[in-house]
């Protein structure tokens, strides 16, 4: 078993599966991992909405060497990138996985949970190496560091492209509000700096 909740800043968003089966028996899930340009509303706060969108190119550069595809984030592997039955492809909309799960008991199990609607989310964990909050609290992310793995879930810790991470939802709260304040601050700054242009333009006229 792969133990990664140690790992710091380890976000992941839920959306949902689907299966295709093919003639000879084998067995596939797939989805959508991520969706380029679709902001989503990840919390309210005091009645203010914060924001997030994953940005074309995003997933460029991000390790994916060995990704991994399991149930709720643990258990038994099912599928890995490192032996081609993992596949990740990004298209024009995003992130998209397709799982391949004959090859385990427990994969072929839960195919068939997932085909019989009991399960109908997945998760992908990941780490960001580069993001930045634009003026209307949407946070943008622009570069993912690593993609952990790709897992069915059965009941998402949040709705649908919801972020979550392995700390307690008050911390994660409380960092993203402080990256949000910083951003207001320098909009704020910048706007008073042309302010100040703009009244030294007009005492020279």
């Amino acid at each position: 078993m792969i133990k990664i909740n140690n790992i710091p800043n380890i976000e992941h968003r839920s959306f949902s599966l689907q299966t295709r089966s093919a003639a000879n028996g084998e067995m596939y899930v797939e989805g959508y991992a991520a969706l380029f340009n679709s902001t989503t509303t990840l919390y309210e706060v005091d009645g203010v909405a914060v924001k997030e969108r994953i940005g074309y190119g995003a997933f460029t550069g991000a390790d994916i060497t060995d990704v991994i595809f399991n149930y709720n984030h643990g258990g038994k592997v099912m599928a890995r990138t490192r032996n081609n039955t993992l596949q990740l492809k990004v298209d024009s909309k995003g992130l998209l996985i397709r799982a391949r799960l004959d090859g385990t008991e427990e994969g072929r199990k839960l195919y068939e949970e997932i085909k019989g609607g009991y399960i109908d989310r997945m998760s992908f964990r990941f780490t960001v190496a580069h993001d930045y909050w634009d003026t209307d609290k949407t946070r943008l992310i622009t570069k993912f560091k690593k993609i952990y793995d790709v897992s069915a879930v059965d009941i998402p810790a949040y709705d649908d492209t919801s972020i979550s991470v392995e700390k307690t939802l008050d911390e994660q709260k409380r960092e993203l509000l402080a990256k949000l304040d910083k951003a207001i601050e320098f909009e704020n700054k910048r706007k008073q700096f042309i302010r100040e242009i703009d009244v030294m333009l007009q005492r020279r006229v």
